[in-house]
């Protein structure tokens, strides 16, 4: 029977310990019981009841260490951040920052090597185009940007006059106009010389005449990708620098290649097109097409002059008389 007296006296003993411990927190003004009580004096309070004996009073709780409470972190002061709105409002006023134009990147996009500043090629005074352009003709003559160097006789960069507002552009210079450095001089370039004639206008004084590249591609193959990709830089520097009020485009290749379109050319002869967003084109047939025999020829010719006529309405120029008209007139 004395297991249970004893079990009785264990509890009198903790519930005595903790009276003691709770009387001590009044007294010192407590107002919790710590989170974490300290090990030593857990195993200390624990000894020191194994000693006592069941029927011995618990010694007062030991007292706990209580740290002196440490005071919050304070922040570290920061410079005062400047107002960035009242900064800019009171900051001098600098010189406006305008945005580069599209006739810029247009002239650079995709260049094989800058020919010339894209600002120089904006300025199109004649000055300049009397200056550029026979420096122009130069560099294309050492140009060896494509294997077409490798096989031309001579560069053929332009004719007519720089400081016309009609522009021409064929395909590629062939066969005559290798050998003499000029386009359109055979037979598909004299029958222009006399389309030019019936709108009125004079060959070398009125019109200016170019091709897409400027050496000859063997057998008169159409040129290829890469040939005038390398090219087109020292075309588009020159339409700059003429700036032409109207470009006829002569067939698939010139229409492609200024217009960026895969329509062949009898979808798109007769119809207004611009070239860089600005410059009027007028898309109509090459007079190599013109020279072929077929059934579509006398077709081919009357559609190409339509489109003549159209250009002509666009420049303000009069056709001149007919041999009819100067009889009558007579």
């Amino acid at each position: 029977m004395t297991e249970p007296a004893d079990a009785r006296s264990e509890l009198a003993g903790i519930a005595a310990s903790l009276r003691a411990y709770l009387e001590w927190q009044q007294d010192t003004g407590a107002t919790g019981i710590p989170r974490a009580p300290k090990r030593a004096a857990v195993a200390q309070a624990q000894a020191a009841h194994a000693d006592a004996g069941p029927q011995t009073a618990a010694p007062a709780a030991p007292v706990p260490v209580v740290a002196a409470p440490v005071p919050p972190p304070q922040p570290t002061p920061r410079a005062p951040v400047p107002d960035a709105q009242a900064a800019r409002r009171d900051a001098p006023a600098g010189p406006p920052v305008t945005p580069p134009d599209f006739e810029t990147f247009a002239l650079s996009a995709k260049p094989v090597a800058p020919v010339v500043a894209a600002s120089a090629v904006l300025d199109t005074s004649p000055e300049l185009r009397a200056t550029r352009l026979p420096v122009m003709a130069a560099e294309v003559a050492a140009c060896t940007r494509c294997v077409l160097s490798t096989t031309r006789t001579s560069t053929v960069f332009s004719r007519g006059n720089p400081d016309a507002k009609l522009v021409f552009v064929g395909e590629a210079p062939g066969a005559e106009e290798d050998a003499s450095g000029l386009p359109f001089v055979g037979r598909a370039g004299q029958l222009l010389d006399k389309m030019i004639a019936a709108m009125g206008l004079s060959p070398e004084r009125d019109v200016y005449v170019c091709n897409i590249i400027k050496c000859r591609p063997p057998e008169n193959r159409p040129p290829k990708p890469e040939e005038t990709e390398a090219c087109i830089p020292y075309l588009h520097e020159q339409l700059a620098l003429v700036d032409p009020k109207v470009i006829v485009a002569l067939g698939n290749t010139a229409v492609s290649t200024l217009l960026g379109t895969k329509l062949g050319i009898t979808k798109v002869r007769g119809q207004w097109k611009l070239y860089k967003g600005r410059t009027l084109v007028m898309p109509t047939y090459h007079p190599s097409y013109l020279l072929r025999p077929s059934a579509q020829q006398v077709e081919a010719k009357k559609q190409a002059w339509d489109d003549l006529q159209a250009v002509m309405k666009e420049l303000g120029v009069k056709p001149p008389p007919t041999g009819r008209e100067r009889a009558a007139k007579s």
